[in-house]
């Protein structure tokens, strides 16, 4: 052993003292040299730094998987492994030498600093602790202590998300790395990772990202301690217990120090902490800390250097010697000694280590480090393999080689995958550095170095894409740099600042991008902003110059111009004159934001005129005066449609004149509706029904919107929906009636059916198909055409319309009906035809519910069907009906238990003693035993009671009965008396008879009126 410090130079201090600038400095001043460092990654950077001063002719770089040698170089940067053991350099410098005292690695260091020496210098580098220990083992040694050349402070605790600018968080395993720099990624745009398991090329990367801005965070472990030059304001710990390869450990005052003093640079002030979950450090610690007073290094660790080779034992045994001198430590077996533990035990090595070379040999194969890091017993099967191969063929099978190699070279996967490739490579980048141990070395080195290069950068990116925001980096970057930000607008809305996309610009609203809620956030708003304030203006210019064409007002009550929303609508005092409200950003200012105001203001308008014109028009009306005016009013109010009932005064008080100026407006006085027929279509529909909705705040209400697709369908009626808003059915032109809805104009069209079989006279003929007696009828197959419903449906609309029913057997309406008929018609004949009329609620009964719809929809798509067309349809739907209802009913479908014959039912308009008959038969079922609910029978909120079969047969005798009083006959459904375009009021005075009609108050008949000129058009066919 060299025991003598004579010419060495230890130059000892804390971090930032410029301890490696100063060997650099020393190194060329001399005409050779060689400089030890603890990392390949800080070999790479000195080498940088050399190449700079010297010349890349001149500079070498050795470490275990790369080597640069050019021709005659006359400096040498390795790693302190890669060191030569002799050497003939003018100067030898080992940096960070307090590692001599790592378990794992400190052999190595205690080795050069040993026996390796210059010849006219010899610096040693490292912590203030080492001085004790060297000046006992190196007698006169020369000790340089160098201050730090600026303060480093305690800053307490913060939160990660919390942590200033420019901080290195500091944790011990991957996981938690990973971990931290995600969370720093989503709340500040990103951070560099810097592990010890990376490439070198990676960290070098990763540190690159940092140092030139892109991120302002840096998470790394304590690899970041050994001599990387880093731009740290402040380093906080989130871990301070690590893995030193035998156990979980707290780092000592020593440890924490040298990974603290990353913070400063030159002359700058650092700041370290804690942060996580992490406790506090203690006064002490701190003290210690901040003034870099901590324990000596007493002992370091050694392994002999004259290994006996002679055989396996005897090279066991000179590993196992202990130190001579005092002050030195017998290192624990490190990888190189765990393999050759293990490989001992195998026969075949034991069968082929048997001379001095080639357990020499093995032990050279036992130095192939473990990148990997798996287990022992795996690493050492590796390095059997090699070790067959060197022995048996003098180099490794390339072959063997070339397909591990293969296997590595993938550069697809996430970062776990990489890394894994990235440790295969470098362990067969070491194998191809080896001397005499591959054919080709240039080659293998050369395809692995391009492999581990290539899997390097796609690390370095997957890192770069999973942990850094790329759009917030570079916002940053530019903001540090006090440079205007250049924002700029795409023609479908992008807003892009520095070219990346920050958020979308929609009509006059700007939203930020996801992920924008960082620090940057304002500095992107006030970017984009910048450019929107110029979009703005030219928007609002080509807003007030747009077409109407341009614009839409959408069901949810928004206004869009090119499909962005502008405005949205809101209630006003007037339900056609809703308010609008601007959609925009307070970019959007003075005299733009008025212009864009009136010019959808004016759109809305105009839309609600042109669609709603019939409404419009009538609202504007100035040519109605009195009660026409006020019955205009009120349709406008009630948004075109009101029930006849609920202004039966007031139109029966309308003379001839007055119901001509309204209807003018397209106003239709129907027996159960006065309505404006041009609304009743999908578009103006839907207006409506957005603009109760606004005033009503009935957007969000179930039902809405659901029923105008219907409409548009053709549907004449639609099974009704309880939880439906139910005012949404008349705004859509329907009327709700119970269990089915029927459109406004097929109810009406219901009416011109049923009127003439109440208004025929028994004895007359001919009889029209469904009439009885001239009080009540028959529900035909034309009143089912038109409704598309069922005869259950069909019960249902006629109770809700206030009829009610009377029901007899087939053979007593058919006796009936003989008996009315028998100066026209055999009995035979009479029976038969009523028999026809009962079985079409018999038979539709049993049709398919989808044909119904069909006929329906049919219906609906043809509204203005010629007359002569629906008496032939009713026409071939009786001669369908081969059997009389009471044949039918009398063949028993078993001859133990006949069929019962199903009833017909005779409908009649409904009166008050009707409505009180049935409200004492609450708890009554209907006929087949099921309960029957309430029946909606006059909107508003008034509801019929059930109704049930009749209790008494009418024998085929007149039905009497008394109207309701203080109600017109224009008030009541169905067979109410009126003049041909608006029937007489019933006379109040004369109750009615079933013998003949009450006497008429005669009017002025309206010239206008459709039954007028149907009565002129007759006289001139009688002429």
């Amino acid at each position: 052993m060299i025991l003598s410090g004579r010419g060495v130079t230890a130059v000892l201090g804390p971090t930032n003292t410029g301890k490696t600038h100063y060997a650099i400095e020393r190194m060329i001043a001399h005409d050779s040299g060689v400089i030890g460092l603890p990392l390949r990654l800080l070999a790479r950077e000195v080498y940088t730094r050399l190449v700079e001063k010297v010349g890349h002719h001149n500079v070498a770089l050795i470490t275990g998987e790369e080597k640069i040698a050019p021709h005659r170089a006359r400096y040498s940067v390795c790693t302190v492994e890669a060191m030569p053991r002799e050497t003939t350099a003018s100067f030898v410098a080992i940096d960070e030498v307090q590692l001599a005292g790592d378990l794992e690695r400190g052999h190595i260091f205690t080795d050069r600093i040993l026996h390796l020496r210059g010849r006219g210098e010899m610096l040693l580098l490292g912590a203030a602790t080492m001085r004790p220990i060297l000046e006992y083992l190196l007698p006169g040694i020369t000790v340089v202590e160098r201050p730090r050349m600026s303060q480093l402070l305690y800053a307490g605790s913060k939160k990660i998300t919390r942590l200033p600018n420019r901080s290195a968080i500091v944790a011990f395993s991957a996981d938690e790395v990973y971990a931290i720099a995600e969370l720093i990624r989503r709340q500040r745009g990103g951070a560099a990772v810097v592990l010890g398991a990376l490439s070198p090329r990676t960290r070098n990367a990763q540190v690159a990202l940092y140092q030139e801005g892109d991120v302002d965070y840096l998470v790394a472990t304590d690899a970041i301690g050994m001599g990387l030059n880093l731009d740290v304001d402040h380093v906080a710990f989130a871990q301070d217990r690590k893995f030193d390869g035998y156990q979980y450990r707290n780092l000592n005052p020593a440890e924490l120090a040298q990974v603290a003093g990353r913070a400063g640079r030159h002359v700058r002030d650092g700041t370290f902490g804690v942060t996580g979950r992490v406790d506090p450090f203690d006064e002490d610690l701190v003290h210690r800390i901040e003034s870099h007073e901590f324990d000596p290094v007493r002992v370091l660790q050694w392994r002999s250097k004259a290994l006996d080779f002679s055989s396996l034992k005897a090279l066991r045994k000179s590993l196992e010697a202990a130190p001579a001198v005092s002050g030195l430590a017998r290192a624990l077996p490190a990888v190189d000694q765990q393999a050759l533990e293990h490989l001992t035990r195998y026969p075949e090595i034991v069968d082929v280590a048997t001379a001095s070379e080639r357990v020499e040999k093995l032990w050279e194969a036992c130095a192939l480090p473990d990148y990997r890091r798996i287990t022992p017993a795996q690493h050492a099967d590796l390095i059997s393999t090699i070790y067959a191969d060197l022995v048996r063929h003098g180099t490794v099978n390339e072959d063997f080689m070339a397909e591990q190699v293969r296997r590595a070279d993938h550069t697809d996967g996430e970062i776990d995958t990489l890394s894994a490739r990235i440790a295969q490579i470098r362990t067969w980048t070491y194998v191809s550095n080896r001397p005499g141990w591959l054919a080709d070395p240039t080659h293998w080195q050369e395809k692995t170095r391009e492999i581990e290069d290539r899997l390097s950068d796609a690390l370095h990116e997957r890192l770069t894409k999973r942990f850094v925001d790329r759009r917030t980096s570079v916002l940053m970057k530019r903001l540090r740099e006090n440079a205007m930000l250049e924002a700029e607008i795409s023609v479908n809305g992008d807003v892009f600042v520095e070219g990346h996309h920050v958020g979308q610009l929609a009509g006059f609203r700007f939203t930020l991008a996801a992920g924008s809620e960082g620090t940057d956030a304002k500095a992107v708003q006030g970017a984009a902003h910048k450019a929107l304030a110029l979009e703005f203006e030219a928007r609002a210019a080509r807003l007030h110059a747009a077409g109407n064409g341009d614009l839409a007002l959408s069901s949810d009550g928004l206004v869009r111009w090119l499909g962005d929303p502008v405005a949205r609508l809101t209630a006003s005092d007037h339900v056609m004159r809703p308010r609008v409200i601007l959609l925009a950003d307070e970019q959007l200012q003075a005299n733009a934001r008025e212009h864009v105001l009136a010019r959808i203001e004016r759109f809305v308008n105009h839309h609600i005129s042109t669609v709603l014109k019939p409404l419009d028009d009538i609202s504007r009306a100035e040519d109605l005066e009195g009660l026409a005016k006020g019955l205009a009013f009120q349709i406008v109010e009630n948004l075109g449609v009101l029930f006849r009932r609920d202004v039966a005064e007031e139109v029966k008080s309308l003379d001839q004149e007055s119901r001509a100026s309204i209807r003018r407006y397209g106003v239709r006085f129907g027996a159960y509706h006065i309505f404006l027929p041009a609304l009743l279509k999908p578009a103006p529909a839907e207006l409506i029904t957005l603009l109760w909705a606004l005033k009503n705040d009935g957007l969000d209400k179930p039902g809405y919107g659901e029923l105008i697709p219907m409409l548009a369908a053709g549907r004449t009626s639609v099974v009704t929906d309880p939880s439906f808003e139910r005012t949404f059915y008349k705004l859509a032109g329907f009327r709700f009636l119970g269990k089915r809805a029927v459109r406004i104009d097929i109810l009406e069209r219901l009416a011109d059916l049923i009127r003439p079989l109440l208004q025929w006279k028994p004895g007359t003929s001919p009889r029209p198909d469904g009439a009885y007696d001239g009080r009540r009828f028959v529900a035909t197959t034309s009143m089912l055409s038109i409704l598309g419903a069922t005869p259950d449906d069909m019960e249902e609309i006629l109770k809700g319309l206030g009829y009610r029913a009377d029901a007899v057997t087939a053979e007593e309406a058919a006796a009936f009906l003989a008996s009315q008929n028998g100066e026209t018609a055999p009995a035979e004949e009479a029976g038969a035809s009523v028999a026809d009329a009962g079985s079409v609620e018999a038979e539709a009964a049993d049709a398919p519910t989808a044909e119904t719809e069909a006929t329906g929809t049919a219906a609906a798509e043809a509204p203005a069907a010629p007359a002569a067309e629906t008496e032939a349809a009713d026409t071939a739907a009786a001669e369908t009906q081969a059997a009389p209802a009471g044949d039918d009913a009398a063949a028993p479908a078993e001859p133990e238990a006949p069929a019962e014959a199903k009833p017909v039912l005779l409908w009649r308009p409904g009166t008050r003693q009707d409505n009180q008959r049935q409200g004492g038969r609450q708890g009554e079922q209907r006929r087949g035993g099921q309960r029957h609910g309430q029946t909606e029978g006059r909107e508003g909120g008034r509801r019929q009671a059930p109704h049930g079969k009749s209790q008494g047969k009418s024998q085929g005798k007149p039905w009497e009965g008394k109207p309701q009083e203080g109600k017109g006959s224009e008030g009541r459904p169905g067979g109410q008396r009126k003049d041909r375009g608006d029937r007489h009021d019933r006379n109040k005075s004369s109750p009615p008879k079933f013998e003949g009609r009450p006497p008429r108050k005669e009017k002025p008949i309206d010239p206008d009126s459709p039954f007028a000129k149907l009565a002129a058009l007759k006289e001139q066919m009688k002429k």
